[in-house]
């Protein structure tokens, strides 16, 4: 147990008392093992609306009692027809969802558990809808998990036997549960017998069957009477009526001895310690509590929909006797009064089961748990990089880790990257899926269970025949697997130096640049990263239109490429370079020409461009296509958040004959104007535009837009951190970012502030544009320039 929660949320509902006596388990477990945790309900029927609960009760023992045939269709029509069952739970999520929403901020919880499904429903649809990411669980009371019980954005279902988890997955696929013990509170368990008669006042002696069919005692209790009272040697039958007076007052009525007609019970569990079977007709929480005080059960014509189903599966699991008419309940009876030892037999079964495990453990371990995600479609800005894939120029992004010396040998290394990604990547949702793509489909996310490091993780000596930068080419050359997670890390070790340096790459569509580097970090790095959580709102819709407008028109009479330079048809080859930069000299010299970092980098950037070129091109202006975060800004998303956040910026770079000064002065005014001009606010709001066309079409926009047509060469300067980081207690000193190139285009260029550098990594397609090595050193040598200029 390593997370205490300082406060968990309860979601239940009162449509009889089985989901609160769940949930009351649940928070007697939660005060045992998280001493001063508070624990806080929510009635999922109230939230919803006042005149919810009792429309919702109604309706319920309206079905039981007077319609079972019309419950047990709607019940049959959820596993009969998918498509029903998924768009009732959809319409319940999507009303209960919001509600739930705002009372979810105001209690604050650091975990919740669900007990009553139409509030995991609610959840399911706040975790689709990114407003939920903190353990979320359900625990199913039923035997017979249905449609309506299981989600696939939950991360845990608790259900009662292996049978149940076997129709759980039927049910959802994609859910994820394991078998719990009955949830129930402690003092459901096996006491004496004798000593619980005696405190009732009933004799000590005498075979006792105690009839009980939930707080609203529906269903056939008045036959199971009659069936039960059929048998020679049963000394009494006890019948708990529950709210039902009615039903009590009947059965008074009657006079018989060996009849006790009790209303509302307090002390159940002492009740149970004093019968030898337990009769009961839904399967839900009467049956478990039965089963931890260790007592035999029988399932009596059971109610119509799931009490039918739970009755099937608890006999399936040999935890109850299923009696479907009287004949048979008294038949049951006989046999059992008759043979002590069968009685026996269910009792030590029951308890074998009951005891299995700890439910206050099984609690505990709802607090560590990983987050879970159905399958879910890409978000357009993601699909976008799916569709923009082609086989000469695979879409990922990555970064090259670089390491002090350490004295560690390969082998540890190995094994500690290996503990890091069993460990953390479950909990990393970029790191846990696996990405479908389907002809003529949109791409969906889907959950890929438990990550096998030796899938993600290889391993590089280095020596006379294995250079690092033969390698780190030979890495990022190769696309990404999609038939796993698709991100992968390689290790390279240096046995002569101690010098260790780790590559990085993932699908573009898993993140952009800082969620990739946040990503990393989080998988690799020691000690604890927090992430920057979403800011609050900014402009509103109405508020941002018209600077959007502006921006689309902007767009829609903006030119192509400018210039053919470095473009054409791409090719497999790639070459890579690296520079880095003393990011406290960055900075001085940005404020000595009153710009800010990334104006001056990327005027150095355009500097590079110029040298590379030749002075040929006196009056070329190279467009360049420049990502800028979303994340951290106003709406901003935050920096862990998984998936591309991005705004871009369509920026003419000077790259004719000019002193430098001026071109870093220029370049700061080309990246200020489309800012003024509403473009990047226009360019994300047509990149979310495209998600609402047909998979084809968006995916034809998508290859013709991003491309040569429209850029030279993507450039992007993305904020690192200063403060210094470790990976096995070993300082990381530099990370140096590797960008994808875009169809036809032969440079991407990035760069990035961490510790005391920033790192520029450069990626050319050799066949259209020129050693990356080359452009690297023309960088190095803008920057000396600029430096030697003060």
């Amino acid at each position: 147990m390593s997370f205490q929660p300082r406060r968990v949320l309860l979601i239940s509902a009162t449509i009889g008392e089985g989901h609160n006596a769940t949930a009351r388990a649940v928070e007697e477990a939660a005060h045992e093992v998280w001493p001063g945790c508070e624990v806080v309900w929510l009635d999922a029927l109230r939230i919803m609306g006042r005149w919810v609960p009792g429309a919702f009760n109604w309706i319920y023992v309206t079905n039981v009692e007077s319609t079972p045939w019309l419950y047990d269709f709607f019940y049959d029509s959820l596993w009969r027809y998918r498509w029903f069952a998924n768009a009732s739970r959809r319409f319940v999520g999507a009303w209960c969802g919001p509600l739930l929403r705002r009372e979810i901020r105001r209690v604050d919880p650091d975990m919740i558990v669900s007990t009553y499904p139409l509030g995991t429903a609610g959840l399911d649809w706040m975790r689709r809808h990114g407003d939920l990411d903190l353990p979320v669980s359900a625990v199913v009371s039923d035997f017979a998990p249905h449609p309506f019980w299981v989600y696939p954005e939950a991360d845990l279902h608790y259900v009662m036997s292996e049978a149940s988890l076997r129709a759980m997955h039927r049910a959802e696929p994609e859910a994820i549960g394991a078998v719990s013990v009955p949830p129930v509170r402690r003092d459901f368990q096996p006491r004496d017998r004798t000593e619980a008669r005696a405190e009732f006042g009933f004799p000590e002696a005498g075979f006792t069957a105690l009839i009980s069919c939930g707080a609203m005692s529906f269903g056939a209790v008045e036959r199971a009477v009659d069936a039960a009272l059929r048998v020679e040697g049963l000394a009494r039958v006890l019948v708990v009526c529950g709210r039902n007076e009615a039903l009590r007052e009947r059965l008074l009525a009657r006079g018989e001895q060996r009849l006790v007609p009790l209303g509302w019970v307090e002390d159940m569990p002492g009740l149970m310690a004093c019968s030898d079977v337990v009769i009961t007709n839904a399967g839900g929480a009467t049956a478990l509590e039965a089963l931890a005080c260790g007592r035999a059960v029988l399932m009596f014509e059971p109610i119509a929909g799931h009490g039918r189903a739970n009755a099937e599966l608890m006999a399936d699991a040999g935890l109850a006797e299923l009696c479907p008419e009287g004949s048979q309940l008294t038949a049951t009876l006989r046999r059992w009064v008759a043979d002590p030892q069968e009685v026996g037999e269910r009792e030590e079964r029951a308890l074998k089961h009951s005891r299995s495990a700890e439910f206050a453990d099984q609690v505990a371990a709802l607090a560590d748990l990983p987050r879970h995600h159905g399958p879910r479609r890409l978000r357009p800005q993601d699909a976008f990089f799916v569709y923009a894939t082609t086989p000469e120029v695979p879409q990922h992004t990555g970064a090259v880790l670089r390491l002090e010396p350490s004295p560690d040998p390969a082998r540890v290394w190995c094994e500690h990257l290996a503990r890091r990604i069993q460990d953390c990547a479950p909990s990393l949702p970029m790191l846990n899926r696996t990405l479908v793509t389907r002809p003529r489909r949109r791409p969906q996310w889907r959950n890929a269970g438990p990550v096998d490091p030796a899938l993600h993780l290889s391993f590089r000596e280095l020596g006379p025949d294995q250079d690092a930068e033969g390698l780190t080419s030979e890495f990022f050359s190769t696309p990404v697997r999609t038939d796993r997670p698709p991100w992968e890390l390689r290790l390279l070790h240096d046995a002569a130096t101690g010098r260790v340096t780790l590559l990085a790459k993932m699908h573009h569509s898993l993140g952009d640049g800082l969620a990739v580097a946040n990503a990393l970090i989080r998988l690799l790095c020691d000690g604890h990263h927090p992430a920057s959580a979403p800011s609050a709102s900014g402009r509103s819709w109405v508020q941002q239109a018209p600077l959007v407008l502006r921006g689309l028109l902007g767009l829609a009479t903006s030119a192509g490429a400018p210039d053919p330079a470095w473009t054409g048809r791409s090719s497999h080859a790639r070459s890579f370079g690296h520079v880095t930069l003393p990011a406290a000299q960055v900075r001085a010299r940005a404020r000595d020409q009153g710009v800010t970092s990334s104006a001056l980098l990327i005027g150095l950037v355009a500097e590079a461009l110029h040298r590379a070129l030749g002075e040929q091109r006196r009056e070329a202006r190279f467009r360049v296509m420049v990502p800028r975060t979303a994340r951290t800004g106003r709406d901003g998303a935050g920096t862990a958040a998984p998936g591309n956040h991005t705004q871009s910026l369509s920026v003419d770079l000077p790259v004719g004959p000019m002193p430098l000064v001026w071109r870093i002065r220029a370049v700061a005014d080309a990246l200020a104007e489309p800012d003024h001009s509403g473009q990047p606010e226009a360019a994300g709001a047509v990149l979310a535009g495209l998600g609402l066309l047909p998979a084809p079409v968006h995916a034809w926009i998508v290859r013709r837009i991003y491309g040569r047509r429209f850029f030279n060469a993507v450039v992007s300067v993305m904020p690192g951190q200063r403060r210094p980081a470790h990976v096995n207690g070993t300082r990381l000193s530099q990370v140096l970012p590797v960008l994808s190139l875009a169809d036809g285009v032969g440079v991407a260029i990035g760069a990035i502030g961490w510790a005391e550098e920033f790192g520029f990594g450069i990626t050319t397609d050799p066949g259209l544009a020129p050693d990356a090595g080359r452009l690297a050193a023309h960088l190095r040598e803008a920057f000396d320039e600029l430096r030697e200029r003060r």
